[in-house]
Protein backbone atom coordinates (compact mmCIF):
# COMPACT_ATOMS: atom_id res chain seq x y z
CA UNK A 1 0.00 0.00 0.00
CA UNK A 2 1.12 3.54 -0.69
CA UNK A 3 2.01 5.83 2.19
CA UNK A 4 -1.11 8.00 1.95
CA UNK A 5 -3.27 5.06 2.96
CA UNK A 6 -1.79 4.94 6.47
CA UNK A 7 -2.41 8.64 7.23
CA UNK A 8 -5.23 10.07 9.32
CA UNK A 9 -6.62 12.22 6.53
CA UNK A 10 -10.27 11.79 5.44
CA UNK A 11 -11.05 9.09 2.91
CA UNK A 12 -13.07 11.51 0.77
CA UNK A 13 -13.04 15.31 0.55
CA UNK A 14 -15.64 16.95 -1.69
CA UNK A 15 -14.88 20.66 -1.85
CA UNK A 16 -17.37 23.11 -3.40
CA UNK A 17 -18.12 20.79 -6.32
CA UNK A 18 -20.34 21.84 -9.23
CA UNK A 19 -21.46 19.69 -12.16
CA UNK A 20 -23.58 20.99 -15.01
CA UNK A 21 -25.09 19.28 -18.05
CA UNK A 22 -26.33 20.45 -21.42
CA UNK A 23 -29.68 18.73 -21.69
CA UNK A 24 -32.25 18.57 -24.45
CA UNK A 25 -34.84 21.31 -24.10
CA UNK A 26 -38.58 20.90 -24.57
CA UNK A 27 -39.46 19.30 -27.94
CA UNK A 28 -40.30 21.72 -30.77
CA UNK A 29 -43.82 20.33 -31.24
CA UNK A 30 -44.61 20.92 -27.57
CA UNK A 31 -43.33 24.48 -27.69
CA UNK A 32 -45.42 25.16 -30.83
CA UNK A 33 -48.54 23.72 -29.21
CA UNK A 34 -47.91 25.88 -26.16
CA UNK A 35 -47.58 29.02 -28.27
CA UNK A 36 -50.77 28.21 -30.17
CA UNK A 37 -52.68 27.71 -26.92
CA UNK A 38 -51.31 30.99 -25.53
CA UNK A 39 -52.36 32.91 -28.64
CA UNK A 40 -55.82 31.30 -28.59
CA UNK A 41 -56.32 32.31 -24.97
CA UNK A 42 -55.57 35.92 -25.83
CA UNK A 43 -52.33 36.10 -23.87
CA UNK A 44 -50.03 36.02 -26.86
CA UNK A 45 -46.46 37.14 -26.40
CA UNK A 46 -43.16 36.33 -27.96
CA UNK A 47 -41.86 34.88 -24.68
CA UNK A 48 -38.66 35.77 -22.87
CA UNK A 49 -35.38 36.15 -24.71
CA UNK A 50 -33.97 33.30 -22.59
CA UNK A 51 -36.71 30.93 -23.75
CA UNK A 52 -36.13 31.94 -27.37
CA UNK A 53 -32.42 31.31 -27.01
CA UNK A 54 -33.02 27.86 -25.57
CA UNK A 55 -35.48 27.03 -28.33
CA UNK A 56 -33.00 27.99 -31.04
CA UNK A 57 -30.16 26.04 -29.54
CA UNK A 58 -32.29 23.06 -28.56
CA UNK A 59 -30.63 22.64 -25.17
CA UNK A 60 -30.34 24.21 -21.75
CA UNK A 61 -28.02 24.11 -18.75
CA UNK A 62 -29.00 21.98 -15.75
CA UNK A 63 -26.92 22.09 -12.56
CA UNK A 64 -26.99 18.55 -11.16
CA UNK A 65 -24.53 19.19 -8.30
CA UNK A 66 -24.50 22.72 -6.92
CA UNK A 67 -21.50 23.74 -4.73
CA UNK A 68 -21.52 20.60 -2.56
CA UNK A 69 -18.91 20.08 0.17
CA UNK A 70 -18.49 17.28 2.72
CA UNK A 71 -15.93 14.87 4.15
CA UNK A 72 -16.03 11.12 4.71
CA UNK A 73 -13.70 9.73 7.34
CA UNK A 74 -11.82 6.48 6.85
CA UNK A 75 -13.79 3.31 7.81
CA UNK A 76 -17.04 5.28 7.83
CA UNK A 77 -20.34 4.30 6.23
CA UNK A 78 -21.62 7.55 4.77
CA UNK A 79 -25.12 7.84 3.33
CA UNK A 80 -26.58 10.26 0.78
CA UNK A 81 -30.35 10.76 0.78
CA UNK A 82 -32.28 12.77 -1.76
CA UNK A 83 -35.41 12.73 -3.92
CA UNK A 84 -35.25 11.54 -7.50
CA UNK A 85 -33.25 13.96 -9.61
CA UNK A 86 -31.43 15.48 -6.64
CA UNK A 87 -27.95 14.69 -8.01
CA UNK A 88 -27.06 11.62 -5.93
CA UNK A 89 -26.00 9.44 -8.85
CA UNK A 90 -24.11 12.32 -10.46
CA UNK A 91 -22.20 12.74 -7.21
CA UNK A 92 -21.28 9.05 -7.20
CA UNK A 93 -20.03 9.32 -10.79
CA UNK A 94 -17.87 12.29 -9.84
CA UNK A 95 -16.30 10.32 -6.99
CA UNK A 96 -15.70 7.32 -9.25
CA UNK A 97 -13.92 9.42 -11.97
CA UNK A 98 -16.69 8.73 -14.51
CA UNK A 99 -17.47 12.46 -14.60
CA UNK A 100 -15.24 15.50 -14.15
CA UNK A 101 -16.32 18.37 -11.90
CA UNK A 102 -16.90 21.72 -13.59
CA UNK A 103 -15.86 23.50 -10.41
CA UNK A 104 -14.34 22.44 -7.09
CA UNK A 105 -12.23 19.40 -6.23
CA UNK A 106 -12.69 15.79 -5.14
CA UNK A 107 -9.89 13.89 -3.41
CA UNK A 108 -9.80 10.20 -2.49
CA UNK A 109 -7.26 9.41 0.23
CA UNK A 110 -5.38 12.56 -0.77
CA UNK A 111 -5.50 11.81 -4.50
CA UNK A 112 -7.23 14.21 -6.89
CA UNK A 113 -9.81 12.37 -9.03
CA UNK A 114 -8.80 14.43 -12.07
CA UNK A 115 -5.00 14.59 -11.74
CA UNK A 116 -4.58 11.09 -10.23
CA UNK A 117 -7.40 9.28 -12.02
CA UNK A 118 -5.67 5.92 -12.55
CA UNK A 119 -4.36 5.74 -8.97
CA UNK A 120 -7.83 6.55 -7.64
CA UNK A 121 -9.40 3.80 -9.76
CA UNK A 122 -7.18 1.20 -8.07
CA UNK A 123 -8.66 2.14 -4.69
CA UNK A 124 -12.36 2.20 -5.51
CA UNK A 125 -15.22 0.20 -6.95
CA UNK A 126 -18.81 1.09 -7.69
CA UNK A 127 -22.19 -0.62 -7.73
CA UNK A 128 -24.96 1.17 -9.62
CA UNK A 129 -28.70 0.69 -9.41
CA UNK A 130 -28.67 -0.62 -13.00
CA UNK A 131 -25.59 -2.82 -13.27
CA UNK A 132 -24.40 -3.81 -16.74
CA UNK A 133 -23.46 -7.40 -17.60
CA UNK A 134 -22.92 -9.69 -20.53
CA UNK A 135 -26.39 -11.19 -20.17
CA UNK A 136 -25.67 -14.32 -22.23
CA UNK A 137 -22.81 -15.22 -19.87
CA UNK A 138 -23.10 -16.72 -16.40
CA UNK A 139 -22.28 -14.95 -13.11
CA UNK A 140 -19.03 -16.94 -13.01
CA UNK A 141 -17.96 -15.76 -16.47
CA UNK A 142 -18.93 -12.15 -15.75
CA UNK A 143 -17.15 -12.12 -12.41
CA UNK A 144 -13.97 -13.75 -13.71
CA UNK A 145 -13.87 -11.28 -16.59
CA UNK A 146 -14.24 -8.33 -14.21
CA UNK A 147 -11.66 -9.71 -11.79
CA UNK A 148 -9.04 -10.19 -14.50
CA UNK A 149 -9.38 -6.52 -15.43
CA UNK A 150 -8.15 -5.75 -11.91
CA UNK A 151 -5.32 -8.27 -12.08
CA UNK A 152 -6.96 -10.97 -9.94
CA UNK A 153 -6.10 -14.49 -11.10
CA UNK A 154 -8.88 -16.74 -12.39
CA UNK A 155 -8.53 -19.33 -9.62
CA UNK A 156 -8.48 -16.72 -6.85
CA UNK A 157 -11.40 -14.83 -8.40
CA UNK A 158 -13.47 -18.02 -8.69
CA UNK A 159 -12.87 -18.88 -5.04
CA UNK A 160 -13.74 -15.39 -3.84
CA UNK A 161 -16.78 -15.11 -6.11
CA UNK A 162 -18.30 -18.36 -4.83
CA UNK A 163 -17.65 -17.31 -1.24
CA UNK A 164 -19.17 -13.86 -1.68
CA UNK A 165 -22.25 -15.05 -3.57
CA UNK A 166 -22.88 -17.70 -0.92
CA UNK A 167 -22.54 -15.00 1.72
CA UNK A 168 -25.15 -12.95 -0.18
CA UNK A 169 -27.54 -15.89 -0.37
CA UNK A 170 -27.26 -16.73 -4.09
CA UNK A 171 -28.03 -20.37 -4.91
CA UNK A 172 -25.06 -22.51 -5.94
CA UNK A 173 -26.69 -23.66 -9.19
CA UNK A 174 -27.28 -20.02 -10.23
CA UNK A 175 -23.54 -19.46 -10.51
CA UNK A 176 -23.41 -21.15 -13.93
CA UNK A 177 -26.76 -20.00 -15.36
CA UNK A 178 -26.99 -17.22 -17.97
CA UNK A 179 -27.53 -13.81 -16.37
CA UNK A 180 -30.57 -13.18 -18.59
CA UNK A 181 -32.42 -16.00 -16.80
CA UNK A 182 -31.91 -14.43 -13.36
CA UNK A 183 -34.22 -12.01 -11.57
CA UNK A 184 -33.22 -8.39 -11.19
CA UNK A 185 -32.57 -8.93 -7.50
CA UNK A 186 -30.23 -11.84 -8.19
CA UNK A 187 -28.42 -9.82 -10.85
CA UNK A 188 -27.93 -7.05 -8.31
CA UNK A 189 -26.29 -9.52 -5.94
CA UNK A 190 -23.84 -10.45 -8.69
CA UNK A 191 -23.10 -6.75 -9.21
CA UNK A 192 -22.37 -6.37 -5.50
CA UNK A 193 -20.14 -9.45 -5.58
CA UNK A 194 -18.25 -8.01 -8.56
CA UNK A 195 -17.51 -4.83 -6.60
CA UNK A 196 -16.47 -6.72 -3.45
CA UNK A 197 -14.27 -9.08 -5.44
CA UNK A 198 -11.44 -6.55 -5.78
CA UNK A 199 -11.53 -5.61 -2.08
CA UNK A 200 -11.65 -1.83 -2.68
CA UNK A 201 -10.81 0.47 0.22
CA UNK A 202 -13.54 2.86 -0.96
CA UNK A 203 -16.79 1.28 -2.09
CA UNK A 204 -19.38 3.46 -3.84
CA UNK A 205 -22.87 1.97 -3.66
CA UNK A 206 -25.56 3.70 -5.71
CA UNK A 207 -28.87 2.30 -4.39
CA UNK A 208 -27.39 -1.22 -4.16
CA UNK A 209 -30.40 -2.89 -2.50
CA UNK A 210 -33.05 -1.65 -4.96
CA UNK A 211 -34.97 -4.68 -6.22
CA UNK A 212 -33.86 -6.95 -3.38
CA UNK A 213 -36.26 -8.69 -1.02
CA UNK A 214 -36.07 -7.86 2.73
CA UNK A 215 -33.91 -10.85 3.57
CA UNK A 216 -31.46 -10.09 0.77
CA UNK A 217 -31.28 -6.46 1.93
CA UNK A 218 -30.28 -7.60 5.39
CA UNK A 219 -27.62 -9.90 3.90
CA UNK A 220 -26.16 -7.02 1.89
CA UNK A 221 -26.24 -4.67 4.90
CA UNK A 222 -24.48 -7.28 7.01
CA UNK A 223 -21.83 -7.74 4.35
CA UNK A 224 -21.30 -3.97 4.08
CA UNK A 225 -20.68 -3.81 7.84
CA UNK A 226 -18.30 -6.75 7.53
CA UNK A 227 -16.34 -4.98 4.79
CA UNK A 228 -15.90 -1.95 7.02
CA UNK A 229 -15.10 -3.85 10.22
CA UNK A 230 -12.96 -6.68 8.82
CA UNK A 231 -11.51 -5.36 5.56
CA UNK A 232 -10.96 -1.73 6.64
CA UNK A 233 -13.14 -0.34 3.82
CA UNK A 234 -14.89 3.02 3.61
CA UNK A 235 -18.39 2.94 2.12
CA UNK A 236 -20.45 5.72 0.55
CA UNK A 237 -24.02 4.69 -0.18
CA UNK A 238 -27.07 6.34 -1.76
CA UNK A 239 -30.38 4.82 -0.80
CA UNK A 240 -34.15 5.34 -0.83
CA UNK A 241 -34.58 3.09 2.21
CA UNK A 242 -34.87 5.26 5.35
CA UNK A 243 -34.53 2.28 7.66
CA UNK A 244 -31.41 1.16 5.82
CA UNK A 245 -29.86 4.63 6.11
CA UNK A 246 -30.77 4.91 9.79
CA UNK A 247 -29.40 1.51 10.79
CA UNK A 248 -26.37 1.38 8.49
CA UNK A 249 -24.88 4.87 8.17
CA UNK A 250 -22.59 6.70 10.56
CA UNK A 251 -23.31 10.06 8.88
CA UNK A 252 -25.94 11.09 6.36
CA UNK A 253 -26.01 13.98 3.86
CA UNK A 254 -29.40 15.13 2.56
CA UNK A 255 -29.33 16.68 -0.91
CA UNK A 256 -32.10 18.43 -2.80
CA UNK A 257 -31.96 20.01 -6.27
CA UNK A 258 -28.21 19.47 -6.32
CA UNK A 259 -27.60 21.29 -3.03
CA UNK A 260 -26.53 19.92 0.34
CA UNK A 261 -29.30 20.86 2.80
CA UNK A 262 -28.19 18.97 5.93
CA UNK A 263 -25.49 16.63 7.19
CA UNK A 264 -24.99 14.77 10.47
CA UNK A 265 -25.45 11.49 12.28
CA UNK A 266 -28.96 9.99 12.14
CA UNK A 267 -29.50 11.15 15.75
CA UNK A 268 -28.33 14.70 14.98
CA UNK A 269 -30.62 14.94 11.96
CA UNK A 270 -33.62 13.78 13.99
CA UNK A 271 -33.00 16.57 16.49
CA UNK A 272 -33.69 19.11 13.72
CA UNK A 273 -37.45 18.44 13.72
CA UNK A 274 -40.11 18.77 16.39
CA UNK A 275 -41.17 15.61 18.17
CA UNK A 276 -44.95 16.28 18.03
CA UNK A 277 -45.62 13.52 20.51
CA UNK A 278 -43.48 10.86 18.85
CA UNK A 279 -39.84 10.06 18.18
CA UNK A 280 -38.82 11.71 14.87
CA UNK A 281 -37.75 9.48 11.99
CA UNK A 282 -35.48 10.21 9.05
CA UNK A 283 -38.65 10.41 6.97
CA UNK A 284 -39.80 13.29 9.19
CA UNK A 285 -36.42 14.99 8.78
CA UNK A 286 -36.48 14.59 5.03
CA UNK A 287 -40.00 15.96 4.63
CA UNK A 288 -39.23 18.88 6.94
CA UNK A 289 -36.08 19.89 5.06
CA UNK A 290 -37.21 19.31 1.47
CA UNK A 291 -41.01 19.19 1.55
CA UNK A 292 -40.81 16.24 -0.85
CA UNK A 293 -41.31 12.49 -0.93
CA UNK A 294 -38.04 10.61 -0.99
CA UNK A 295 -39.24 8.43 -3.86
CA UNK A 296 -42.46 8.08 -5.81
CA UNK A 297 -43.82 4.63 -6.47
CA UNK A 298 -43.92 5.21 -10.22
CA UNK A 299 -40.46 6.77 -10.40
CA UNK A 300 -37.78 4.52 -8.95
CA UNK A 301 -34.68 5.86 -10.67
CA UNK A 302 -32.79 9.13 -10.49
CA UNK A 303 -33.11 11.68 -13.27
CA UNK A 304 -30.46 11.04 -15.85
CA UNK A 305 -30.00 14.05 -18.13
CA UNK A 306 -29.90 13.43 -21.85
CA UNK A 307 -26.52 14.91 -22.67
CA UNK A 308 -26.33 16.89 -25.89
CA UNK A 309 -22.91 17.12 -27.45
CA UNK A 310 -21.94 20.62 -28.52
Amino acid sequence: MEKYLSSDQPAVIVNNVVKRFNVASEPVWRRLVGRHQTATNGHGSAGSSTESLKARRGKEIVTAVDHVSFRVQRREIFGVLGPNGSGKSTLIRLLSTLLLPDEGTVTIFGLDVVKDEMRVKRLINRVSVEAAFFKKLSPKENLLYGARLYGVSGREADRKAREILKRLGLRENSYLEPMEEMSRGMQQKVAIARAFLTQPILLLLDEPTTGLDPRSKLEVESFVNELRDVHDATILITTHDMYEADSLCDHIAIVDEGKLVAIGTPAELKQMVARNGHEPTLEDVFMELTGKELVKKDDLTDFEPEIVLS
